[in-house]
C-alpha cells in the first residue's frame, strides 16, 4: 500500500477502509475483519458511527501487530471544548482497546449547538488534542470538513497545523477552495464517501470509462481520487466489494477522463457545515 507523508512528517496509507454506517455488531466486525485479512490497514471510524468497540473487537482479533495499522476516529459535536475533547478521546481509546490513535480528528468545525461560539470551542477541543500528542497518545491530529474560513480560525490559535482534513470529495463532488488551501499548507486530503451516494453506478460517463479500462465504476471512482492526490476512505460491509476497491492501483486515467470525471453533474454535493442541523 502506497503511502502519503504529512506536513508533520508521518506517513499515511494512501486508501481507507470506511466504516460509517456500517452498523455496530456483527455487519461492521464482519466488514472490518474481511478489510484486514486482505490487505487494508488504515480503518476510519468515529464516536458518532457508533461502532467503535466493535471494530476495536475486530482489530484485536484480527492479530495484526498494532504498528502495522492506521486507525482514526473523531471527536463529535457533543464534545468542543478542553475537558470535553479529553473525556471523549478517553472513551473512544476505550473502545477501541489501544493505547494511541494514530489520527483523530475533529468532526465538523460549526455543530449546530455552538454556533454562536464555535470559534473557541474548537480551539480549547485543539488545545487538548494537542496535549494528547504530546503526551504520546495520539500520533497525528486534524479536522473534517473545515472549509477555509474554520481553518483560519483554528490556525489563528493552534500550535500544530491540521495534518489532515477529511471532506466530501468524489467525482462530481470537488470543493476547490479548501482543496487549494489544504495542498499550500501540505494538509493531506482525505475524501469521505469517495464513491458518491449511489448515483455514479449508473452515470454514463463513469459507465462508459469503467468500460474504457476494464473496470469497474468504484475503481474508476477510486483512481481519480489517487489521481487527484486525494486519499479516498470507501465503504462497504459486502466481502467482494471490499476486495474490488483494493485493485484500482494500475489504473492510469488520462488527463482528459480525469478532467471528465471531475466536471460530472447530477451527484449530490458536499453539506454545509455552516448550516448543518447536527
Amino acid at each position: 500500500m502506497k503511502t502519503y507523508t504529512m506536513n508533520n512528517g508521518l506517513t499515511i496509507p494512501a486508501l481507507g477502509f470506511g466504516t460509517y454506517l456500517s452498523k455496530d455488531g456483527d455487519e461492521v466486525y464482519n466488514a472490518v475483519r474481511k478489510a484486514l485479512e486482505v490487505g487494508y490497514r488504515h480503518i476510519d471510524t468515529a464516536a458518532f458511527y457508533g461502532n467503535e468497540e466493535s471494530i476495536g473487537r475486530a482489530i484485536k482479533d484480527s492479530g495484526i501487530a498494532r504498528e502495522e495499522l492506521y486507525i482514526t476516529t473523531k471527536l463529535w459535536n457533543d464534545a468542543h471544548g478542553y475537558e470535553e475533547a479529553k473525556a471523549a478521546f478517553a472513551l473512544s481509546l476505550e473502545k477501541l482497546q489501544l493505547d494511541y490513535l494514530d489520527l483523530y480528528l475533529i468532526h465538523w468545525p460549526n455543530p449546530a449547538g455552538i454556533r454562536d461560539r464555535w470559534q473557541a470551542a474548537n480551539a480549547d477541543a485543539w488545545r487538548a488534542m494537542e496535549e494528547l500528542v504530546a503526551e504520546g497518545k495520539i500520533r497525528s491530529i486534524g479536522v473534517s470538513n473545515f472549509m477555509v474560513h474554520h481553518m483560519d480560525e483554528l490556525l489563528k490559535t493552534a500550535t500544530i497545523v491540521p495534518a489532515v482534513n477529511q471532506i466530501r470529495l468524489a467525482p462530481g463532488v470537488y470543493q476547490e477552495e479548501i482543496v487549494a488551501y489544504c495542498r499550500e499548507k501540505n494538509i493531506v486530503i482525505e475524501a469521505w464517501s469517495p464513491l458518491g451516494r449511489g448515483e455514479l453506478f449508473t452515470h454514463p460517463t463513469m459507465l462508459a470509462l469503467a468500460e474504457k479500462y476494464g473496470k469497474t465504476v468504484a475503481q474508476v471512482a477510486l483512481a481519480w481520487s489517487w489521481a487527484q492526490g486525494f486519499l479516498p476512505l470507501p465503504k462497504s460491509v459486502t466481502d467482494s466489494r471490499i476486495v474490488e476497491n483494493l485493485d484500482f492501483e494500475d489504473i492510469a486515467l488520462s488527463e482528459e477522463d480525469i478532467a471528465a470525471i471531475t466536471a460530472i453533474t447530477g451527484v449530490t454535493g458536499a453539506y454545509n457545515p455552516d448550516e448543518v442541523n447536527f
